[in-house]
């Protein structure tokens, strides 16, 4: 009898359904070693994010983590269920905002939506998915928002979901 394997993978085009929303778990809790580490790795030298006496002293009383750090996790969390190893490119982001902050010690939670889906009208084999991704914290607060479109893989021939 043989063994039946199964690998992870995203969704390929085909597969995707417009209107549909994926919840993507688990969730990351954010430590201040992320946020340190990621401000500092991509050069982003804002106060905001690294000088606690300095940051004390702002509206929000303390430091917040980076945003792109928020936005990063936030298509990091959709990776695994809806594009590992069936994307072919990231097409661009036409819409993000930061509703609300992040803090050292949220769990953020995603979610996407399909907005549209059409196939490629020049690369046979691909077609392209619009994604509408929402982060939220452990209080369900929105605190990311990102419109994205991806070049994603068509079912291989001969194939099946």
């Amino acid at each position: 009898m043989t063994e039946k394997r199964i690998e992870q993978r995203g969704l390929y085009f085909e597969e995707f359904e417009e209107g549909a929303t994926y919840l993507h778990r688990p969730g990351r809790t954010v430590t201040e070693a992320d946020n340190v580490l990621f401000t500092t790795l991509t050069m982003n030298t804002q106060a905001l994010h690294l000088d606690a006496a300095w940051s004390a002293g702002t509206e929000f009383g303390e430091r917040l983590v980076n945003s792109m750090f928020t936005l990063s996790t936030l298509v990091g969390l959709s990776v695994a269920q809806l594009t590992m190893g069936t994307i072919v490119a990231n097409l661009g982001f036409s819409e993000i905002s930061f509703p609300a902050p992040v803090r050292v010690g949220d769990t953020l939670y995603a979610e996407t939506r399909i907005l549209s889906k059409r196939l490629s009208s020049s690369r046979p084999g691909q077609g392209i998915v619009q994604f509408a991704h929402t982060a939220r914290n452990q209080r369900e607060e929105v605190v990311a928002l990102a419109t994205r479109s991806t070049l994603m893989q068509c079912l291989p021939a001969g194939a099946t979901s």
